[in-house]
């Protein structure tokens, strides 16, 4: 296995890495020193959320802390240059934050205490505009080998409820490829000797298997942290809701 991803998938239980208690003998310590943390999250559980606000917290209070790198965000955007008093409209604009799509009260905490932190936040997904050139990029297709490549097939097609036609499985593979190698060139760039760029995406896209690690240049040190659903996480019915728009989209 290459040399930046994780010899086993870190699995974090909650609060373990902010307190330093030892939870399925893990600690912040034991994850350090990493030139990435690549965190893994279940994007509507806001105790992944408040995990994500505190672990940014522990690591700049080390000084350990390069950057914070965003799914939630495009590449491109960026809040260096910004005063630590900044505020949260102008954060955001920063940012070209997408409230419809991202709520800032979920993921506000994390960013703000960043930036209060003097420590860039920085867009790190693969903007709008280049999502129709990815689709038609069959390039993308070789970043994977064939196996990983029919499993990353499957997560589409499981992730979309069994609800896309079989024509635009490829497409939309080619977007998630596209997607984890510019978050991956995002982390990679600004990495920093002896600090950490702390990444907060979607679990799927922090899959060593598949994800951001295999896009990930050799020599770069980065820790997959996958987070396990909490407690308190909503029990939603993803495919229900997915199926109520995708059949009500169709009537229109």
């Amino acid at each position: 296995m290459r040399q930046h991803v994780l010899r086993r998938a870190t699995t974090v239980f909650l609060a373990a890495v902010l307190l330093g208690c030892a939870v399925g003998g893990l600690r912040l310590d034991e994850l350090l020193p990493a030139d990435a943390l690549l965190v893994g999250e279940q994007h509507d559980d806001g105790a992944h959320h408040q995990l994500e606000r505190d672990l940014v917290q522990s690591l700049a209070g080390r000084g350990r802390l390069a950057a914070v790198a965003l799914e939630m965000a495009e590449q491109g955007t960026s809040t260096a240059g910004l005063p630590r008093a900044a505020d949260e409209s102008t954060v955001q604009a920063s940012l070209r934050w997408d409230g419809k799509g991202w709520p800032w009260d979920a993921y506000g905490p994390a960013v703000m205490a960043a930036v209060q932190a003097g420590v860039p936040v920085l867009g790190a997904n693969l903007p709008r505009e280049r999502l129709a050139a990815a689709m038609q990029d069959a390039s993308l297709d070789a970043t994977l080998d064939g196996a990983a490549l029919e499993s990353q097939r499957e997560a589409i097609r499981a992730g979309h409820c069994d609800l896309l036609p079989a024509s635009q499985i490829d497409p939309m593979v080619r977007v998630q490829l596209a997607r984890d190698r510019t978050m991956a060139r995002t982390v990679a760039d600004a990495a920093q000797p002896g600090r950490t760029v702390l990444l907060l995406a979607g679990a799927g896209h922090v899959d060593p298997a598949l994800g951001i690690p295999r896009h990930l240049p050799p020599g770069l040190v980065a820790r997959p942290v996958l987070l396990p659903p909490s407690a308190a996480a909503p029990g939603t019915d993803h495919c229900a809701e997915l199926r109520r728009r995708w059949h009500g989209r169709s009537a229109g």
